[in-house]
């Protein structure tokens, strides 16, 4: 219940919702206030115009990539924990739930790093909704397509907070507090935040950093695969915020 109320409430603070509410706002207010309802009005569609733009996306994205990629291995290192974003329920073509596309970057990843240090992977990701924890089918796409193998998997979280204290459980009692830490760029901040609080010592290991340094005319010219990064910026964003709050 309590990861539904949250969704629903931080749905309301995200596009496209925040944008509509905008809007529907001003269509509400334009007659008895004109200029304060076009006002409203038309700010819906500029931030709709702004947002869905490439070059918007990517610097917001990019004002969250602070962690760089992982150049050289760290000795101190003792696993390597890959986080799980969400999953694709009942895919016709793999008989069943399988990761999404944000699970199966970061495991693609994970399996790079496994290769080049030989560390073991815990896998951390639960399922609010009921259907198979996203551990489960990450450990699932990590040795079946990748051929990795899966020492841990915590399939209990519903939040990145949640996937650092379960995980920091399971690794205790294996002595490591030391890990690589796998997921977006973009995410990354907010992870590791929360992988220390847990009691972790964090090498960040980010992937799919979105900054372009090559900026052409078709960034100003929106789409709705910006609008997208957009969204994954704001939703970090506030994410921080709310972390800092609840400490």
């Amino acid at each position: 219940m309590n990861w539904i109320i949250v969704n629903f409430v931080s749905a309301f603070l995200l596009p496209p919702i925040n944008l509509l509410v905008l809007g529907i706002a001003g269509l509400a207010t334009v007659k008895k206030h004109p200029r304060l309802g076009k006002s409203l009005i038309v700010s819906s569609f500029l931030f709709l115009f702004i947002l869905s733009t490439p070059f918007v996306a990517s610097t917001l994205l990019g004002s969250l990539e602070t962690f760089p990629a992982v150049t050289s291995l760290n000795p101190n290192a003792g696993a390597i924990v890959i986080l799980g974003a969400g999953a694709n329920s009942s895919a016709p073509e793999y008989g069943g739930d399988t990761v999404d596309a944000l699970s199966l970057q970061r495991v693609r990843y994970g399996a790079t790093l496994q290769r080049r240090s030989g560390l073991p992977i815990l896998v951390s990701g639960g399922n609010p909704t009921g259907d198979t924890p996203v551990g489960i089918l990450m450990k699932d796409a990590l040795e079946r397509d990748f051929h990795v193998p899966v020492r841990w998997v915590e399939d209990q979280s519903s939040n990145t907070y949640e996937n650092a204290i379960y995980s920091f459980k399971i690794l205790h009692q294996s002595g490591i507090d030391t890990i690589y830490l796998v997921s977006q760029a973009w995410h990354m901040p907010r992870a590791v935040a929360s992988f220390e609080k847990a009691g972790f010592h964090v090498i960040p290991a980010p992937t799919v950093f979105s900054s372009d340094k090559h900026v052409s005319i078709m960034d100003f010219m929106p789409n709705a695969v910006a609008f997208l990064k957009s969204y994954y910026a704001i939703h970090e964003m506030i994410g921080l915020v709310w972390y800092q709050f609840k400490n």
